[in-house]
């Protein structure tokens, strides 16, 4: 798997991970019961700890990198070769 290849791979599962994150630990103004300031919808996260999620999706997702690399270089999947 090439360079450009891994870090498609690496992208894509950040990615999916991060969506995956993003809802945990977050708390609406609603299920704070804090009035959200005019304009803010009261279903936004108060306090979304968006440096703590992007670590966590970086750390769960170069595990998953790792995972899927050892999978290939093994050859238990192997990928279409290239024309």
């Amino acid at each position: 798997m090439g360079l450009f290849t891994s870090v498609a791979v690496f992208l894509t599962i950040w990615w999916t991970v991060l969506f995956a994150v993003l809802p945990f630990g977050s708390k609406s103004y609603r299920e704070a019961g804090i009035e959200p300031a005019p304009g803010v919808d009261p279903g936004s996260p108060v306090n979304p700890h968006l440096k703590q999620k992007f670590l966590m999706t970086t750390a769960i997702a170069a595990g998953l990198f790792v995972a899927f690399w050892t999978v290939i270089a093994l050859g238990l999947i192997q990928l279409p070769p290239l024309r």
